[in-house]
């Protein structure tokens, strides 16, 4: 969760949501990290999330990530979820919920829900407050 920390601060630097995650492989082995770029780039899908799955993918040369650990500073989001079960990952972590938005269990429960094929084991609150801390001073600083 460090190292997603850490990502999500390069997103704070470029005025992106700071947003983190970071893929690991089923030995702990990092696969890929990224941060938010929607602001960076134009593009509305350039989640961290789904940054970091492409960018696995890409080194796998294969869209199943079915060993994977996904570790994200706050709760996947309707269209990440949607993105981790299409790469049959098995595992998220995660540091704040997002009572807003969130798609592992505050506002929806995608990653669990049984009547899907393919269901993530999801953990919660990892170093969630300074997670939500950093979430906080960039809304803070927006208002």
């Amino acid at each position: 969760m460090r190292a997603a920390l850490a990502e999500a601060e390069l997103a704070l630097a470029s005025g992106d949501v700071p947003v983190g995650a970071v893929l690991l492989d089923g030995d702990g082995a990092v696969l890929a990290h990224a941060h938010n770029e929607r602001e960076a780039t134009g593009d509305p899908t350039a989640h961290a999330e789904v940054l970091a799955i492409r960018r696995a993918a890409e080194v796998r040369a294969s869209w199943r990530l079915d060993d994977a650990t996904l570790v994200v500073t706050l709760e996947p989001c309707v269209m990440c979820a949607g993105a981790i079960l299409q790469a049959r990952i098995p595992s998220v972590v995660f540091g704040a919920w997002d009572e807003k938005a969130g798609a592992a269990g505050s506002v929806h429960d995608l990653l669990r829900d049984r009547r899907l094929p393919h269901r993530v084991e999801v953990t919660p609150g990892l170093l969630a407050e300074d997670a939500a801390g950093l979430l906080e001073r960039f809304f803070a600083q927006r208002r």
